[in-house]
């Protein structure tokens, strides 16, 4: 009995650190969990409601282009910004094409245009460039890039951070040309530099051993100092700079929040009202288990606050529609355990054996349509953008740790409330008549 009670105590100490922890953030040593009230370092709100800048930009069509393909280039064109502004953290950002050459971003938080234009770099083009700037490939000739670690080769006795990158068809035979002059040039001059626009990103240099044949194949690799993070920058770096042409601004204003200032005060009101509803309702209902079950709801949300503010989830009210959907979901989860509890206590089994049935003959259900949630989840945040993404981002994050908090955190404390000698059933919405 008296290790239950700790055990049991103990779960709620984490409980209240975790509700603490979401509301006033902590630091520990270099670890900090920011609060999730703090707009700048914790959850980051989206244009809906704290507005932000948008910027117009227009595609500069050189001489010869033809304008047959400006159409593919343009989709080509937002589906890039939108890929840039993703892997920045900006999953509320939204692109969209305006009239035939010019497109539209709205980017949350950041009032300042200028500051806007500079983090999302659209201006910026992808070059590969010899030693004397003479251009050998841009963004269009880039497939793909990706880094890795590993051992290059079998001569390596240590593995390495590098960078891969993979060209276009009708990019293979430049490259291999432009290694093989390369590496027969003197030293300091074997080099070919990665350029953003007037920045370079990297300048490797190319070996000799490649002087009689270039670089030959569909692909490279790019190694050196390179760490996780910096090889991963580079490759990033890499895939979101091929644009087909270069853009630039033809205006740039500050926008206010769209749905109102109040309308995130607003809707964590109306959140918070449904979560005291449906804790009410379950404590009528089911009496202790849903007491127990109303702990873990508590668990469950702090807990996803304080993951959605250490990730710095950009945060609209779509996203708070995935979080309050996920909330539904995990009561849900209770609802069908609980009711396989109360039919396993008609039956005339014991209390604890009730509660381990409940849960055994409930988690079939609870798998597959947690499952299939996240299914629809992943979906909508790899094929969406923008609001929609951030709506799955939260719904994804909410079903995994529902599903968590129900089979765990709630079986933990109906087991240790069975050992509490609590067997009345009518204790857990069963009567004696029915038990």
């Amino acid at each position: 009995m008296k290790k239950s009670i700790l055990s049991f105590v103990a779960v709620l100490a984490v409980i209240a650190l975790l509700c603490c922890t979401a509301a006033f953030g902590l630091t520990v040593g270099p670890v900090t969990v920011p609060s999730v009230l703090d707009a700048e370092n914790g959850i980051r709100r989206g244009l809906d409601l704290v507005g932000g800048s948008s910027i117009t930009f227009e595609a500069v069509l050189e001489d010869g282009y033809n304008k047959s393909n400006l159409e593919s280039d343009m989709n080509s064109v937002q589906a890039m910004l939108q890929k840039r502004l993703d892997s920045l953290g900006y999953t509320e950002a939204t692109v969209e094409l305006v009239g035939e050459k010019r497109v539209k971003v709205d980017i949350p938080a950041i009032n300042d245009p200028a500051e806007a234009v500079s983090v999302l770099g659209a201006t910026a083009q992808l070059k590969f460039v010899d030693a004397d700037d003479n251009l050998i490939l841009d963004g269009s000739g880039i497939k793909s890039a990706k880094s890795g670690y590993g051992k290059l080769s079998e001569a390596d006795i240590a593995s390495k951070h590098f960078v891969e990158v993979t060209f276009n068809e009708d990019a293979v035979s430049k490259w291999t040309e432009a290694t093989k002059k390369a590496a027969n040039a003197e030293q300091g001059k074997n080099t070919i530099k990665i350029m953003m626009d007037d920045t370079v990103l990297s300048e490797p240099s190319v070996g000799s051993e490649y002087a009689g044949t270039g670089i030959t194949g569909d692909s490279c690799v790019i190694s050196g100092n390179f760490t996780a993070e910096s090889a991963k920058t580079l490759a990033e770096q890499i895939n979101i700079g091929q644009l087909p042409f270069s853009l630039e601004e033809v205006s740039m204003s500050s926008v206010g929040p769209q749905l109102g200032e109040k309308a995130l005060s607003t809707s964590v009101k109306a959140g918070a009202i449904g979560v005291l509803l449906v804790i009410l309702f379950m404590i009528l209902f089911y009496r202790l288990p849903g007491l127990v079950a109303s702990i873990a709801l508590v668990f469950y949300t702090a807990l996803d606050m304080v993951i959605l503010s250490v990730a710095h989830v950009n945060l609209s009210l779509p996203g708070i529609a995935g979080i309050i959907l996920s909330i539904g979901m995990a009561v849900d989860a209770n609802v069908v355990i609980f009711e396989r509890m109360k039919d396993e206590l008609r039956n005339g089994k014991t209390i604890r054996a009730a509660i381990d049935s409940g849960f055994n003959r409930a988690f079939s259900a609870i798998l597959d349509s947690n499952v299939t949630t996240l299914i629809a989840a992943f979906v909508l945040f790899f094929m969406g953008t923008g609001t929609v993404k951030g709506f799955a981002l939260t719904l994804g994050i909410g079903v995994v740790l529902s599903m968590f908090t129900a089979v765990t955190v709630t079986h933990f404390l109906l087991n240790r409330m069975a050992d509490f000698r609590i067997t009345d059933p009518k204790f857990y919405g069963v009567s004696r008549k029915e038990a």
